[in-house]
């Protein structure tokens, strides 16, 4: 695909300014990837800036640049100069790419806990109403004929607009994504076309990067900002920036809760160790529940899943058909029955209210006198503060803790360990500097009705060290124990 820059550009500037008519065969943000007849946008990073890397990418064959204005010396291809490159490479990709999300039902999901199940939810029950559909998210692109490959939560919006584009072209109708608050904060999903956005709640998280859980709110409301009146807007009533959320946006507003009966909810709810099983009111219409997943979190992403559902006018039979049918979400509450008797879980948990949910839900499911022993460290390069609160919350449902490193990143994991640890006032716990050690520890020690709680990785299979990506797998160390 070819376009010239005047097409891809014209609207960062006003009609009259002139733009040179060059050929731009693609886009691209890291001048290594630079190929003949690119354009190159360079974009200050909080480690690398862009700029500095500009000659590289002309040396390359980019065919033209678009820059913040900082003095790079004269240049022999094109310059467009902008207040901000991000959203200039939002804007220029969905012109090169022709806006694609404006052919396909686009449903956007923000919030701290729970994007991934209610996203899984509402892909099976899109799929069940007959409709092509793709998920994007912490799991990789889940479409038929596409390859899943885990990468970012929400991709840069180059690879965004290309991923739907092709998916487009693929006849896809229905798109299901995680919008993270890094992707909206940096302009990624700024020129996609949501048709529904949900929002499932917020907790503390990312502070390192947003600093403040009000900056991190901000994020988050820019996706609510941006729905135009034609969209819908759906909140959790339950969380209490859920009303405040629905006041950030001109779009109409549906809102669920787990107990308020003016909003979409459950008038009939049981939560066991088979599953969550009930019936939901939405206005006229109730939806009868049975569901595989367990805990009063996951009847939450039920909720969410059947509202947006509702909203888009999915026929009942396939919302219920889907809820039933959705398969288990890999790293979310996922069981592995033991040899011996016991249990494994493993789950994505990394902040502390979703270790205070799942293992709340754990304890009360364990039976009387058995043991629950708990797997768990804090990501390096992330918000510290968490690190003892996941700690004191973990204490008050375990057994036993075994600390362990969880992608230390360019941090020293047993400086990550001693602050995670502060937050015990008990003596119940264990320190390990090899994470498939004190899991392996951890897996000994149970008996018959045992549950070992595996919380942070999920799925990985790597451990993140200083830049490496060394292999590491929970879960093939349970298997062993299978």
């Amino acid at each position: 695909m070819t376009k010239s820059l005047h097409t891809i550009a014209h609207s960062l500037f006003q009609p009259s300014r002139i733009i040179p008519d060059v050929s731009v065969s693609g886009i691209k943000l890291n001048s290594s990837q630079v190929e003949k007849g690119d354009l190159f946008i360079a974009i200050p990073g909080t480690k690398m800036d862009g700029h500095d890397f500009i000659n590289e990418a002309i040396e390359s064959g980019a065919s033209a640049i678009i820059s913040n204005g900082r003095d790079v010396g004269n240049l022999t291809v094109p310059q467009i100069k902008v207040a901000n490159p991000r959203r200039a490479a939002s804007i220029v990709a969905g012109e090169f790419y022709g806006h694609p999300t404006k052919d396909i039902t686009v449903a956007g999901i923000t919030g701290t806990n729970g994007k991934t199940t209610t996203a899984s939810l509402l892909y099976s029950i899109f799929m069940e109403a007959g409709h092509k559909t793709a998920q994007l998210g912490t799991l990789g692109m889940i479409a038929e004929g596409f390859d899943q490959e885990a990468t970012l939560t929400t991709p840069d919006a180059i690879a965004l607009q290309k991923t739907f584009s092709e998916l487009r072209d693929a006849d896809f109708s229905h798109i299901v994504m995680e919008v993270s608050s890094h992707a909206l904060d940096q302009y990624r999903v700024a020129d996609v076309d949501f048709n529904v956005a949900l929002f499932t709640n917020l907790t503390p998280e990312h502070l390192d990067y947003h600093a403040t859980l009000e900056s991190y709110y901000q994020a988050k409301a820019r996706l609510f900002r941006m729905l135009p009146l034609d969209s819908t807007a759906i909140v959790n009533e339950s969380d209490p920036n859920g009303l405040r959320m629905a006041e950030e946006t001109n779009a109409p507003t549906l809102t669920f809760s787990r107990s308020n009966g003016t909003s979409i909810h459950f008038s009939d709810l049981d939560i066991s160790i088979s599953g969550i099983q009930g019936k939901i009111l939405a206005g006229n219409v109730t939806y009868e529940i049975d569901s595989n997943l367990v805990g009063e979190f996951n009847a939450e992403n039920i909720l969410a899943a059947v509202s947006v559902g509702h909203a888009l006018g999915i026929d009942k039979n396939a919302i219920e058909a889907g809820i039933i049918n959705c398969p288990a979400i890999p790293g979310r509450m996922e069981s592995f029955p033991l040899a011996n008797g016991a249990t494994a879980i493993v789950d994505y948990a990394h902040t502390p209210d979703a270790y205070e949910k799942v293992l709340g839900t754990l304890k009360e499911m364990s039976v009387d006198d058995s043991n629950i022993y708990v797997v768990f460290g804090a990501g390096g390069d992330r918000d510290a503060s968490k690190r003892p609160e996941m700690a004191r919350i973990a204490e008050v449902f375990a057994t036993h803790c075994f600390v362990t490193p969880d992608n230390p990143r360019t941090e020293d994991p047993d400086q990550i360990s001693k602050e995670v640890v502060s937050g015990f006032s008990g003596h119940e716990f264990s320190l390990f500097s090899n994470r498939g050690e004190g899991l392996k520890i951890a897996l000994d020690r149970t008996t018959k009705n045992d549950t070992v709680v595996v919380l942070g990785k999920g799925r990985e299979e790597y451990q993140d060290i200083m830049g490496e990506k060394e292999f590491y797998s929970d879960l093939k160390i349970i298997r062993q124990y299978q």
